[in-house]
């Protein structure tokens, strides 16, 4: 190693680290190139863990942000001039953070994938330690789940007969009556297939009992869902295309449905949460909710409306009072024994 000289990433931007790393390298006549021979690049051991992923039956849509997190890391590294997964210490991917454009909770997750990542390099020991358990999450401001009022909700629906396109306007409104009363996910119901409604409920999915689990959708639904022609085995969805171009779609129809009724705050998660808090404040137990919404445990559901738990016991103590009347004690025995007493 004397004489020659070495043109590499450090990995680091502290001086007295540098210098550390570099009297190692004296010390032991090599630069540790040797000892990442055999080692996967930062390139295929993103390859690697996606083909695992696959093998794992992750869903289309997990592997597609893991994909758009490898293609800013490998753009990241390349232009720092890192190669393998040793150099990703934790100023290097503090740095890499800091380029991100996420906040909130796409922050939060966007992290979690990344430390998922790099603790399946270190399973398979392509380096010693994984720096990124060691970074702190983001701070989220959160915002109250705010389902829309009777009022909205009427003017999205009265805003379908206004859509330009007659078809598309019917089928707009079914989708917005089956979010509304299934509480589905936008992605679940642009792609729910026609079979899934038996005997005029929706079949939700598969308890870990084995047993099914329905939700029965009101009339009015199912006769909108009857409306559009049956071009496919789906309601909303060809079939063809990815899901995911059909839900943007879908997502640009519904925005523009949502400026013609003159809602402010306008998303289709809205609908859910309206599903989810028509039931809590109807007396729902939390529990049974969470079941219908297919959260994995309840204390998800309580993170997101819990407030409204809170209303809707606000709301019984409100009926309790309401029942309040102060009672007509005079000339009774006992009052008139007692006064009698008093005096």
């Amino acid at each position: 190693m004397a004489g020659c000289e070495i043109r590499e990433s450090l990995g680091t931007c502290n001086w007295q680290k540098a210098n550390d790393i570099v009297r190692q390298w004296e010390a032991a006549g090599h630069t540790g190139e040797e000892k990442k021979q055999g080692l996967p690049s930062i390139e295929e051991g993103c390859e690697k863990f996606i083909l695992d992923a696959q093998a794992r039956g992750l869903k289309e849509a997990t592997l597609y942000k893991y994909r758009l997190l490898f293609r800013q890391l490998q753009t990241f590294a390349q232009n720092k001039g890192i190669r393998f997964f040793e150099q990703l210490s934790i100023e290097v991917l503090r740095e890499f953070r800091e380029s991100w454009c996420n906040r909130n909770v796409a922050a939060r997750k966007k992290l979690e994938s990344l430390k998922s990542f790099l603790r399946f390099t270190h399973d398979n020991g392509w380096i010693t330690n994984n720096p990124a358990a060691k970074m702190k999450p983001p701070k989220i401001t959160g915002r109250p789940t705010m389902p829309y009022t009777r009022e909205e909700f009427a003017a999205v629906l009265s805003a379908c007969d206004r859509y330009p396109r007659k078809l598309n306007a019917v089928r707009l409104r079914a989708l917005v009556l089956l979010l509304r009363y299934s509480g589905l996910r936008i992605r679940d119901g642009v792609t729910l297939a026609r079979d899934r409604i038996i005997d005029g409920k929706l079949f939700l999915y598969t308890a870990k009992t084995e047993t099914p689990v329905f939700c029965p959708q009101p009339p009015f639904v199912l006769a909108s869902l009857d409306l559009i022609p049956p071009t496919s085995k789906y309601f909303f969805w060809t079939g063809y295309s990815k899901p995911k171009s059909a839900v943007g779609d879908w997502q640009r129809a519904l925005k523009c449905l949502f400026r013609l009724a003159g809602v402010p705050t306008r998303h289709a998660h809205r609908f859910r949460d309206t599903f989810a808090v028509e039931l809590l404040l109807a007396g729902v137990p939390i529990e049974r909710v969470s079941i219908l919404l297919g959260h994995q445990s309840v204390r998800i559901t309580e993170k997101h409306y819990a407030p409204w738990v809170k209303a809707r016991q606000e709301q019984l103590e409100a009926d309790v009072r309401r029942t309040w009347e102060e009672p007509d004690t005079k000339g009774t025995p006992e009052v008139h024994a007692r006064t009698s007493y008093v005096n």
